[in-house]
């Protein structure tokens, strides 16, 4: 059985996550403007969404989405591949969040670990990087919430304040 603790920080956890996401997702957005000065405004969102459903595991099945995916395969994942190089500071964020995804979604009883083997096969997982804590990661956000003018929940602080 859970405890009462750990029923509240699996929401926080994930609230910390979606974070990561939309600043992976604004950076990517980016980086893509400036690859593609002809793609419009629109595609490049979608792209950017995309790219970090697909690095999630999570598939957007409602047209025109999957339309969309479907049509950008190859550029998505030359897109994902040049994270590494390109994107290198997203790298920190990406893993943390990719292994607290995983870790939420065992705490529910989904294994989902395979995102951590594609991230690793793709070189987008730095496996040197020790698991963070659950205040760590929480901090991670924060800052990068607070440099990308991004806004938390209060729920964030009361974890972080505990590690």
């Amino acid at each position: 059985m859970m405890e009462k603790s750990e029923n509240k920080l699996i929401p926080i956890l994930r609230q910390g996550i979606a974070v990561i996401q939309m600043i992976l997702f604004k950076r990517i957005r980016e980086h893509l403007v400036q690859s593609y000065p002809e793609r419009d405004k629109g595609d490049i969102n979608k792209l950017s969404g995309a790219i970090v459903n697909d690095l999630f595991g999570t598939t957007n099945m409602e047209e025109p989405f999957a339309t969309f995916v479907n049509e950008n395969k190859e550029c998505i994942e030359e897109q994902i591949k040049k994270i590494p190089q390109e994107l290198s500071g997203l790298m920190i964020p990406l893993t943390d969040a990719l292994r607290v995804t995983v870790i939420c979604d065992r705490q529910d009883g989904i294994d989902n670990s395979s995102i951590l083997q594609r991230a690793h096969d793709r070189k987008l997982l730095l496996v040197s990087r020790e698991v963070p804590l659950p205040g760590r990661f929480i901090n991670l956000v924060r800052e990068l919430g607070d440099r990308c003018d991004i806004l938390l929940q209060p729920g964030m602080n009361q974890v972080s304040n505990q590690n």
